[in-house]
């Protein structure tokens, strides 16, 4: 509103000034005896210029009174909306839980507790199966990713995780490599791990984002959330509070995120981690590369379902033959490769 006050009194400034130059010029030629004829022409015009410049100034001032006044009723309306989802929220989760159940259809296994209730449903696809579930985080902690053995360089299988934690729900964390010095084979992760809250990179301090890299995971409050990060200032921005980094991300914000060319149309095992609008986690492993049971799913197609299934936050996480999930201590999926493959992290929901 001041910049437009500031803005009007500029606008008309030049003819006010216009004004009082030929004001000041017809009287001082009446002073002076001499004829105005000369001036006539020239006062018409001026008057005419001050005629339209009224007319803009009755313009613009009624502009501003409309913005005015439309800023004002968005103002009413938003303040209104906000007060009645404070006042519905209940009710808006029930629904938006029913929504979601209606979706995945009846789950096939059920734990709740006081800190996290999980819900396992199948995943029965045209050319595809898998599992999912949907996690609802009472008390985030019970979120963990872990590091092998809790040792940077060792290796374990989910199930090996998912007992030594005594966890409900395992599936696979983050992509890896195996370093081979001295003899002895290391099984390190790709980029960053976040655990507690704190950079785990085996003293190798932290690694830029290469390739389309991200590093994704829950903060502490329980919200997923991830990207590409290139500083350490841009990974603390996340505030992360357990992180595991693979490629690439398939949704933000409820959006499709362009995939990267060497990803595409590409039909492999899969795991990924997501986010519901309302908080709740969905934890997904598709099976893969076999023909009898399932082919695989493309990243496209996994985008579409998990735009069907409402999901706004989704990362995919390290697949192929590490794709892998543990309920209750049991195998529900069949891994590709025959047999669970050991890794350099697991994600892993405690009871």
């Amino acid at each position: 509103m001041r910049l437009l006050n500031i803005f009007f009194i500029f606008l008309i400034a030049p003819f006010i000034g216009l004004g009082i130059a030929l004001y000041d010029l017809d009287k001082s030629t009446q002073a002076l005896g001499l004829p105005l004829g000369g001036m006539d022409r020239t006062v018409s015009k001026a008057e005419s210029s001050f005629r339209d410049l009224q007319k803009n100034v009755v313009f613009v001032k009624e502009y501003i009174k409309e913005q005015e006044l439309e800023y004002q009723e968005q103002k009413k309306i938003l303040q209104q909306l906000a007060q009645k989802s404070s006042q519905h929220k209940n009710l808006s989760d029930q629904i938006y839980e029913e929504r979601i159940l209606a979706m995945l259809g009846p789950p096939i296994r059920t734990h709740r507790s006081d800190r996290v209730e999980v819900k396992v449903f199948k995943l029965d696809e045209l050319g595809y199966r898998g599992y999912i579930a949907k996690v609802k985080l009472f008390d985030p902690s019970v979120f963990k990713v872990v590091l092998a053995k809790d040792k940077f360089g060792e290796s374990e299988t989910t199930s090996e995780a998912v007992s030594r934690t005594g966890a409900i729900l395992g599936i696979n964390g983050g992509g890896f490599y195996r370093l081979v010095q001295h003899g002895k084979t290391y099984t390190l992760p790709i980029a960053n791990t976040i655990i507690d809250g704190k950079l785990r990179n085996g003293g190798n301090g932290f690694q830029p984002s290469y390739e389309d890299i991200f590093i994704a995971g829950i903060q502490k409050d329980g919200n997923v959330t991830g990207g590409i990060v290139h500083t350490k200032e841009e990974l603390m921005k996340l505030n992360l509070w357990q992180g595991v980094s693979f490629v690439p991300i398939l949704l933000q914000d409820g959006k499709p995120m362009p995939l990267p060319q060497k990803w595409q149309n590409e039909k492999q095992p899969r795991t990924i981690l997501g986010e519901y609008a309302n908080g709740d986690l969905i934890m997904i492993v598709v099976d893969g590369r076999q023909a009898d049971w399932s082919s695989g799913v493309t990243l496209e197609r996994l985008q579409v379902k998990l735009l069907e299934l409402g999901v706004k936050e989704a990362y995919n996480l390290d697949g192929g033959g590490s794709s892998v999930f543990v309920y209750n201590g049991e195998v529900l999926n069949r891994p590709s490769d025959g047999r669970q493959r050991k890794m350099a992290t697991n994600i892993v929901i405690m009871p």
